[in-house]
């Protein structure tokens, strides 16, 4: 069934490879929008939301020669043209994917105070899949980009259960969802691993708890905590609220969601006021699954992620939201 598989994943993608693609006339067309006094914005937006990843890079390449042997780095040149939110999507378009985890990881890291929510919401919400291919790409890049290993990283700058909770899943130990959920183990995990868990989180049992949540498939969790519910005639999420708080309750409640309706809560904070959010999640879901997630959004909230955007954001930046987001569910 790897057609049906495949057919899936390209109905998701928003934005796919320009056919009979040929970069010198797209790297002409950016040249002339930057040249001179003014910017041509919407060329610039044209081009590169409606290119794959891996095409703005030969775009790049094309961009030097155009401006003949003087070396011009594209991506340098569209941050000295282009300012705020309007740059940051642009320029997050340039990075191939892996160096723009890694990017988002170390600036959430080393910058002013740790930033534990971008790095749950990149760690937390891939699959197992996810992070042994592209992910684990990103983290083999960190020593040569910034001299240390994303490990060591957080290790330096987290402590106790939610640095166990972030080196465990960059273990990539996390199952990838399955159809299939077997009701004899959920409820078994249910009764035997996370009841007596969940009834002290910070006791003796919270690697347990940390446990089941880092290694089992989101589909699993969620018969888990069906059951769970039944027994324990309380919610997980008000389990873990009632025990945790800070950056371990957010990591504990990020890993129990599934990937939709995570990425689905992201995108509406982001067109709020979290416009990094917004951005990471676009850019990231775009080329896999980022119509899936439009029609997740649109059932949670009764409003489309296009109508949402329009209300938050303008201008440039909110035209280019809107390009690589695509027509409506």
């Amino acid at each position: 069934m790897a057609w049906w598989k495949a057919w899936i994943e390209q109905e998701g993608v928003t934005v796919k490879s320009s056919s009979h693609f040929n970069p010198d006339p797209d790297a002409e067309t950016l040249y002339k929008a930057m040249k001179g006094i003014g910017t041509n914005e919407q060329a610039i937006i044209d081009v590169l939301t409606k290119r794959s990843n891996a095409q703005p890079q030969q775009i790049a390449k094309s961009f030097k020669a155009v401006w003949q042997g003087k070396g011009k780095d594209l991506t340098e040149t569209l941050k000295s043209e282009l300012c705020g939110k309007f740059e940051r999507l642009i320029v997050a378009l340039m990075y191939l994917p892996y160096r723009y985890e890694a990017k988002e990881l170390h600036d959430a890291i080393k910058g002013l105070g740790t930033k534990e929510g971008v790095i749950i919401e990149i760690l937390a919400s891939r699959t197992k899949n996810q992070l042994w291919t592209s992910a684990c790409a990103s983290w083999s890049c960190f020593p040569a980009d910034y001299g240390s290993s994303l490990e060591e990283d957080i290790q330096a700058d987290t402590s106790g259960y939610l640095e166990r909770i972030l080196v465990y899943l960059l273990q990539g130990s996390r199952d990838d969802v399955s159809s299939f959920v077997d009701p004899g183990l959920a409820l078994q995990d249910a009764q035997v691993r996370l009841r007596p868990a969940g009834k002290k989180i910070r006791g003796t049992d919270e690697m347990k708890f940390i446990t089941i949540l880092c290694t089992c498939s989101a589909t699993h969790l969620l018969r888990v905590f069906e059951e769970y519910e039944k027994i324990a005639n309380k919610s997980i999420e008000d389990s873990i609220k009632s025990e945790t708080h800070g950056s371990l309750e957010e990591a504990m409640l990020t890993v129990g969601k599934v990937r939709q309706d995570f990425d689905g809560c992201c995108l509406a904070q982001g067109a709020g006021t979290r416009d990094g959010t917004l951005i990471r999640n676009i850019v990231s879901r775009s080329e896999i699954d980022l119509n899936l997630i439009k029609c997740h959004f649109k059932k949670m909230y009764g409003k489309t992620l296009s109508s949402m955007i329009m209300e938050d954001t303008s201008g440039d930046y909110k035209n280019t939201l809107l390009s690589l987001v695509g027509s409506d569910p």
